[in-house]
């Protein structure tokens, strides 16, 4: 029988990195909202980031990609690296406490996870639409968030999110961001729903496609008739994807 791989929730941590995690703040596109991946911890009405920590013989990216797996089902997601949060004031271990006691797990004073941690955060890239969000084993929800109506956050989660916003903001055209949140095709309007979504503040139309088409980051497809040919819109994808 193959050897169980240790959980987070495991009393010692066998096989984990100790004092390392990592934090992941998964962007979604609803078609009109920009939203983020949340859980909330069993029985203690905590919410959090999705993240976890890394085995010991497992590439730091490898880990994050596993646990964005187990959270939304996909294999193939937009992932970037974008801060460590290291500060000693988000050695919080009364949180972790709680969280472990509410999902019956005996705990002292030793335990691995009550330790300070410095962690890693990445922002992913995800089609909305693509997602079955699945809770880890110490939560009991994993849902998506409206940017702008998130719940209070544990320790320094809303500021993660609030640096990766920043980050995905400054680099939306040179990660063409549109192209993770997004079907493979889509109108202009589309993207520019995307585009404002993510800056918070409205584009108008004419200056957005005008600087768009001035990119030549976009190919024109057939239009997409949906039974008013007067006002079908021509269809549009990063990179030349048929």
């Amino acid at each position: 029988m193959a050897k169980k791989k240790p959980g987070p929730s495991d009393a010692e941590g066998t096989g984990y990195l100790v004092h390392i995690a990592y934090d992941s703040v998964v962007f979604g596109f609803s078609g009109e909202r920009l939203k983020i991946l949340l859980i909330k911890y069993h029985n203690t009405g905590l919410f959090a980031l999705p993240g976890g920590f890394v085995l010991r013989e497992e590439n730091l990216n490898d880990a994050v990609k596993r646990g964005l797996k187990e959270r939304t089902g996909l294999d193939n997601i937009y992932l970037e690296q974008f801060y460590t949060f290291g500060d000693v004031s988000r050695f919080k271990p009364e949180v972790m406490n709680t969280i472990l006691k509410a999902n019956g797990h005996k705990v002292d004073n030793n335990h691995w996870l009550l330790d300070r941690f410095i962690s890693i955060a990445y922002y992913a890239l995800i089609n909305y639409n693509d997602v079955v969000p699945k809770p880890d084993a110490l939560s009991d929800i994993c849902t998506w968030y409206d940017i702008d109506k998130l719940p209070v956050l544990i320790l320094d989660h809303s500021h993660i999110v609030s640096k990766a916003l920043d980050t995905l903001r400054l680099n939306i055209d040179r990660k063409l961001v549109g192209m993770n949140l997004l079907s493979p095709k889509f109108t202009m309007k589309q993207l520019q729903q995307v585009y404002e979504a993510i800056l918070g503040q409205k584009i108008r139309r004419t200056t957005f496609q005008r600087q768009m088409l001035a990119s030549g980051i976009l190919k024109r497809h057939e239009k997409h008739y949906s039974g008013k040919a007067h006002k079908a819109p021509y269809m549009y994808s990063f990179g030349g994807i048929e």
